[in-house]
């Protein structure tokens, strides 16, 4: 009788959770999908000390887990993907485990050339980091996924391998300090889109800013990852309990959720400052108001009306005399 009642709840939170999960789907198909993701997959040894399982156990089933984010972003319309796989901090760890690990993002590396996804979908596969640190092996793998998929521009998947946020931007300052001396650039011509522009891959263009960090495990930091395009950017991060192995579709959903609540907001914020300007300096044209907004920000006419039939209802905009 216990195990019946234990499977009909099992049934019925099966049931809730799948229709949550649609609901949720649909909710956020219906706003602005986040064009770089990047995600710091931690908890994998954790999850397997918790279940008696080994390290290298563990960071299998994350590797599920990163294949099924990795379909599910391609699906959602996300653009770029980047995941940390191993930072220049993990080098410390035992030999045993490193080559583990080295072994494992081997074979995925291999899977990910001969899986026809991959051609389909014209996925560009980079590397980050000092790749010099990685053995002679994973070097080799990790060119020749970078080179067989060179010419696809339609998804980018971005491996964090050997990869330190600050030793990025130290390589970078190499990159443009050898190119100054040469002549190659002047002193005039270093901003932040040059920086920007010589960041990780150096071998191709760099990793565009980030819109929203994933962080899983329960820790609530950055841990040196990304940080010129994240801070750059000032992009949504989410932090979340469960250990990377146990990330379900519906963390996805909801971490998605938080950026577009963040971006509504940057976007309300954005319009309400120009409505207040205009008002200020006369009428409140509408056109006025959605040409200032979207050069402003990345929105829409439609969502620009959205706002102001919003804000024309609120009482501190009540006396505003809107010129539609």
């Amino acid at each position: 009788m216990g195990s019946l009642s234990a499977s009909f709840r099992k049934m019925i939170n099966d049931i809730l959770y799948s229709g949550y999960e649609r609901v949720l789907t649909h909710e956020i198909k219906e706003f602005k999908i986040p064009g770089h993701v990047a995600i710091i997959m931690d908890g994998n040894r954790r999850y397997a000390k918790r279940l008696g399982m080994s390290m290298y156990q563990g960071h299998i089933r994350g590797a599920d887990t990163t294949q099924r984010i990795l379909d599910l972003s391609y699906e959602l319309g996300v653009k770029q993907l980047t995941i940390y796989a191993f930072s220049t901090e993990n080098l410390s760890r035992s030999y045993n485990e490193k080559k583990n690990l080295f072994d494992l993002i081997g074979i995925k590396l291999e899977e990910i050339i001969n899986d026809e996804r991959t051609h389909k979908r014209r996925m560009k596969v980079r590397i980050l980091g000092n790749t010099d640190l990685l053995p002679t092996g994973l070097q080799k793998i990790a060119k020749q996924t970078e080179y067989i998929t060179k010419n696809y521009d339609n998804f980018y998947l971005n491996i964090a391998l050997a990869y330190g946020g600050r030793q990025e931007i130290v390589d970078t300052a190499r990159i443009i300090a050898t190119k100054i001396y040469s002549g190659e650039l002047m002193l005039s011509d270093i901003n932040e889109k040059t920086i920007s522009s010589h960041l990780y891959p150096s071998s191709t263009f760099s990793v565009p800013d980030v819109d929203l960090i994933i962080r899983t495990g329960g820790d609530e930091r950055i841990s040196n990852f990304l940080p010129w395009q994240a801070s750059g950017n000032e992009c949504a991060a989410y932090f979340c309990a469960p250990y990377w192995p146990e990330f379900r579709k519906i963390d996805f959903l909801r971490s998605i959720r938080t950026y577009q609540t963040r971006e509504r907001e940057r976007q309300k914020n954005t319009v309400l400052r120009i409505v207040r300007l205009l008002n200020w300096t006369g009428q409140v044209e509408v056109k006025q108001v959605v040409y200032m907004s979207r050069k402003a920000v990345d929105i829409t006419r439609d969502e620009v009306m959205v706002i102001l039939q919003d804000l024309s209802r609120t009482h501190e905009m009540r006396n505003v005399a809107f010129v539609w």
